[in-house]
């Protein structure tokens, strides 16, 4: 009964941690001999019979019957005396075996045992979510968010574990407060002073990959692959599709019907705009579809050195740069190709480098018109006023000057 009120806990670290009886069964055994052959320097005549559905330990020591004069280490010997007055038929060299009781061992045995026993079901415990999460790499998971912190979220899954979201792992519009859902991909797993942390992601390319699994049937299916994912997370991203079938427009079942099927992605990604684009091994048609919306000319692809001329007519070529450069340099990552944009010169009306204007126009203003594309007068006066706003930080009066002093250029 002593050893079942010594050990009391381990129905309720079975219950609490989640473990086996077998594996918790193991892990007592392990901690008791850990400190048998720190207290006896061997555990080798010792039997540790565990049963953690009631709570008991049982504890068997044998020890060799040596002759009284004889005896030098009472852990592993017994005098013959001594052996006698438990049975009269004993004789020398015989085994003798006897139930322990932990009290026998000593107070600090006892709380050493308690210590190590704790200690290595937390071992167990992170090194069971430690395998969990190195597994789940890649994949989605869901947390409540627990703490919000300056640098990161701590959101706790349903077993209670930690998942830090960094906030360089976070799209620039995610707003979490404590109680939220949040969900994310496995980024990283990585054991820091005996516990695992677990790093999710929300930036990563696979979690739009892994949105497109479970939003889109064709996908989880694997009647659609997903080829290749480029990402500037909460702003734009480009995904390739393949179909496997011959009926399916890839396409148009990522997207569906009006966006109906891309919605629910789109908005979990705090709006980021989605190109979806329909993957082929011709290098060329690859990239004039990674450059849409722009209408591309005529491109030179230079193999060896993986870049490509691209030649565009002037109003084009803000098409193709995007917003901060943001298409051109995804179309870029989405085909391994450094991409160089140049414009188709036209011969019967000459087009005016911006840097020629200075005399007449901000630098910086010319600056933020660089920043979308257009270095040349047509290439601005190609963009509505509206347009021009809505991709520069500049004011529509200043644009609408600016055009002023451009079209005079060609009257």
């Amino acid at each position: 009964m002593e050893n079942i009120n010594i050990i009391e806990s381990l129905t309720e670290f079975k219950d609490e941690k989640n473990i086996d009886r077998s594996t918790l069964a193991g892990i007592i055994e392990d901690a008791f001999k850990t400190q048998l052959k720190k207290k006896f320097g061997t555990d080798s005549n010792y039997k540790i019979i565990v049963n953690p559905e009631k709570g008991d330990l049982e504890i068997w020591k044998t020890r060799t019957i040596v002759a009284d004069d004889e005896v030098k280490d009472l852990n592993l010997e017994i005098a013959l005396s001594d052996a006698l007055k438990v049975q009269p038929d004993f004789e020398i060299g015989e085994p003798f075996t006897e139930a322990v009781k932990l009290q026998d061992l000593g107070r600090r045995f006892v709380l050493a045992f308690k210590h190590t026993l704790a200690s290595k079901i937390m071992e167990h415990e992170s090194s069971q979510i430690f395998k969990k999460y190195h597994d789940l790499i890649g994949e989605i998971v869901t947390g409540e968010v627990h703490h919000v912190r300056p640098r990161a979220i701590i959101a706790l899954d349903d077993d209670g574990n930690e998942l830090i979201l960094p906030k360089e792992h976070q799209i620039p519009s995610d707003y979490f407060r404590k109680g939220d859902t949040v969900r994310a991909v496995v980024h990283s797993v990585q054991v820091k002073g005996n516990k695992p942390l677990v790093t999710i992601s929300r930036t990563d390319p696979r979690f739009l990959e892994k949105l497109f699994e479970q939003e889109i049937p064709e996908v989880f299916d694997g009647l659609i692959l997903i080829k290749k994912v480029v990402r500037i997370p909460g702003e734009k991203a480009k995904v390739a599709v393949e179909s496997l079938d011959d009926r399916i427009d890839p396409v148009g079942a990522c997207v569906g019907m009006k966006g109906s099927r891309i919605h629910g992605i789109v908005k979990e990604l705090g709006n980021e705009n989605i190109d979806v684009i329909n993957y082929t091994q011709n290098t060329q048609l690859l990239i004039s579809r990674a450059l849409a919306p722009a209408k591309i000319s005529y491109m030179n692809i230079d193999e060896e050195n993986k870049r490509v001329e691209v030649f565009l007519k002037p109003d084009q070529v803000s098409l193709a740069i995007g917003k901060n450069g943001q298409n051109i340099k995804l179309a870029s990552q989405l085909v391994g190709y450094e991409i160089d944009v140049y414009r188709e010169s036209d011969e019967d009306d000459e087009d005016v480098e911006l840097d020629e204007f200075t005399d007449e126009i901000e630098p910086w203003i010319i600056e933020e018109f660089k920043k979308i594309g257009c270095d040349t007068a047509k290439s601005v006066l190609a963009l509505s006023v509206e347009d021009l706003v809505n991709r520069t930080d500049l004011e529509e009066e200043t644009i609408i000057e600016v055009r002023k002093i451009l079209s005079a250029e060609f009257e």
